[in-house]
């Protein structure tokens, strides 16, 4: 008999199930056993929920991985990656069995934790807890307004699941409180989330921290709830996932209760089949007690391989449908065929940036009004840019005029309120992000941007071009205080790989800033924005270009400086009030906006040295927040005007003055360092 006919012959026999669940368990614990670290308890305990919800619920196509029609799978609990592995491999992604074996190793395609862009199948990078539930949020009301903007009656293009296996530690993250409220909020109906209720974490029993009703919280957020009592049960798992289908109206939260380290004589319940390999002989005895066919690592049964692969046939074919189905929409509605294009092949059409406003020299515009008149000229042609603010749209100025709120009565508008949610909206638009053919951003004060920071780090991780909006950046803010006046936020920004980090000096630098940030397409950007007026500045005569980072504003009056003023935002402005200070005193002087460092360390040797010519050593930077970055640009003889303390409340023109950002001031240090 061919291993096909064994396989049809004993597809709904409950031993051959149990025997495909425990080929997903063994090759996890023998993949940690291999690298001798990583996190066997989980997957024993979640293999059954992964099995029902891959090989019955799940659509999805193992030879094209980004078929936009895909359900989406997200595994929150990043630290039981082999699971996740192990489904990849057995279903017939691109991800050969000797990676399993080279898991956590220097250059596979297994990390740690699982990695987007580096492994077939691998929605979203996970591993820091609740951000995987928070970023499948985000593609679900991604999945919503696709669905709202492309379906028409009879012609349906978007039509898919979100699904989630989240841990209790998911659960406890503040993030899946903020998550679990707006996907409730949102009426997201097509989100589903099974949790692994386990009941340990790494100290123990889950009693030793936590107490509370955890179903009774999401009943609370808007979700349905479901149970499970028994994680092994897979007709009783399998009822539940159907069971949460038919909500239309409301995401779905299903309590699985399981067994950390399920199988294993020895540690089976304890949180010491968390974190550590089981051991060699103990997964030997694990496989003997779950009645697996062998001891030998990495053993995988013909006829479990086959079944597992019939994911690939049956994977092409509904692709195929979809096709079929995208096939006639295009003649049927040409338009939008086109626009549906446009959005997945993430192109910024002809003629975007042609109608960005321009600001007249010498009037005063507050970079963030600036920024808000720059959005709602791109919103016309740019229908993927969608976004919002945690609660601060007319302070953000965020709002797109006449496009329309997102709502569950109305999910085709593309003002976004995530509410005061700033972390949640990071994880949110990286799932928006991920999903594909969409632009978005998101907005708060600069000083909040410590809440969204572990998004923001996952965005630069995973090369994804989300835009965050951050105004009110600086004590110019004023009366509000330290407590909203950043210091260290800038320097924290820019230690982040792969984030550009964009401060525009005025209403003109912030148009070219938001040029910038559209155009990226490997990684996010922040645009940081003043409250107060500034004063729109002369064009710049070069060297340079905003594009490049950092480029000269005002150049010395003989063309041959002996001193570089250097500032970011609003400080650039007062450097050019310096500068007429200084060369009326006879000490010529450039001026250089440092709109990106990011950028501008980007640029070759020989346009870093234009800018700022090594031979001039006298360089006075000026930043409202500490000097830590400064250094790589004044070099060992130049010096900083920094805030190196917290600010406090007053008139943002007197908080200026009593901090020493002045242009005398600016001045007074400026000759010091000339005359060293």
């Amino acid at each position: 008999m061919s291993v096909s006919e064994q396989v049809s012959q004993v597809t709904k026999n409950s031993a051959f199930e149990d025997l495909c669940v425990n080929t997903i368990r063994a090759l996890a614990i023998d993949g940690v056993q291999k690298a001798n670290s990583g996190h066997p308890g989980a997957p024993l305990g979640m293999a059954p929920m992964a099995y029902v919800l891959w090989t019955k619920h799940m659509r999805y196509n193992p030879a094209d991985p980004q078929w936009p029609n895909r359900d989406r799978f997200v595994l929150s609990a990043g630290h039981a990656s082999m699971l996740l592995y192990s489904l990849l491999y057995l279903n017939g992604f691109d991800l050969p069995l000797e990676q399993l074996k080279a898991f956590r190793q220097w250059g596979s395609l297994t990390p740690g934790h699982p990695e987007y862009g580096l492994t077939a199948g691998v929605e979203t990078t996970t591993g820091p807890l609740g951000q995987g539930l928070a970023t499948a949020v985000g593609m679900a009301m991604a999945e919503r307004w696709k669905a709202a903007r492309f379906n028409r009656e009879g012609n349906t293009l978007v039509d898919h699941y979100t699904y989630v296996i989240c841990s209790d530690g998911d659960l406890m993250e503040g993030i899946s409180h903020e998550a679990g409220s707006l996907a409730g909020h949102l009426k997201l109906g097509k989100l589903i989330c099974l949790w692994d209720d386990n009941h340990i974490t790494i100290e123990g029993d889950i009693e030793v921290s936590s107490s509370e009703d955890v179903l009774a919280r999401f009943e609370s957020y808007g979700w349905h709830v479901g149970r499970v009592s028994d994680g092994n049960d897979l007709e009783a798992i399998d009822r539940a996932v159907i069971e949460a289908q038919s909500v239309e109206d409301r995401p779905t939260l299903i309590a699985v209760r399981t067994e950390i380290g399920y199988g294993s004589p020895n540690k089976h319940g304890s949180h010491e089949s968390h974190g550590a390999p089981l051991g060699e002989e103990e997964v030997k005895l694990t496989k003997q007690a779950l009645g697996y066919p062998s001891t030998e690592p990495f053993f995988v049964p013909d006829e479990a391989l086959a079944f597992f692969r019939q994911a690939v046939g049956k994977g092409a074919q509904l692709q195929a449908e979809w096709l079929a189905k995208l096939t006639t929409y295009s003649q049927e509605y040409p338009d939008l065929s086109a626009e549906w294009n446009a959005l997945l092949s993430g192109a910024l059409p002809d003629g975007w940036d042609e109608n960005l406003p321009e600001f007249a020299v010498g009037t005063e515009v507050a970079t963030r009004v600036a920024s808000g008149k720059a959005l709602n000229a791109l919103a016309p042609k740019l229908p993927a840019l969608l976004g919002g603010s945690a609660d601060l749209a007319p302070s953000n100025n965020t709002e797109l005029k006449g496009f329309g709120d997102y709502s569950s009565s109305d999910y085709s508008g593309r003002n976004l309120h995530f509410g005061i949610r700033e972390f949640g909206m990071g994880a949110a638009l990286n799932g928006m992000s991920l999903y594909g053919g969409l632009r978005p951003y998101g907005a708060t004060f600069l000083i909040f941007s410590d809440y969204v920071r572990p998004a923001i780090r996952l965005s630069a991780l995973m090369h994804q071009p989300v835009i965050y909006i951050f105004t009110h950046d600086s004590i110019g803010l004023g009366e509000d205080g330290p407590t909203h006046q950043p210091i260290e936020q800038i320097a924290a920004l820019r230690a982040i790989p792969n984030l550009v980090v964009l401060r525009p000096a005025d209403a003109n630098e912030t148009i070219e800033a938001w040029r910038i940030a559209l155009k990226r397409k490997n990684g996010p950007s922040t645009i940081i924005l003043s409250r107060q007026n500034l004063p729109v500045a002369a064009k710049a005569t070069g060297p340079g270009t905003a594009e490049q980072g950092a480029y000269v504003v005002a150049d010395a009056n003989n063309g041959n400086p002996e001193l570089i003023l250097l500032g970011s935002g609003s400080e650039v402005s007062l450097c050019l009030e310096a500068r007429l200070l200084l060369e009326a005193q006879g000490i010529s002087t450039r001026v250089v906006s440092m709109l990106s460092m990011e950028l501008f360390l980007a640029q070759t040797k020989e346009y870093r040295e234009a800018i700022l010519p090594s031979a001039i050593r006298s360089r006075l930077a000026v930043e409202t927040a500490i000097a830590q970055g400064w250094e790589r640009f004044v070099g060992i003889d130049g010096e900083v005007i920094s805030l190196e303390h917290f600010g406090a409340s007053a008139p943002y023109k007197v908080l200026l003055r009593e901090f020493g950002f002045t242009p005398d001031n600016v001045v007074a240090k400026a000759l010091e360092l000339v005359k060293k």
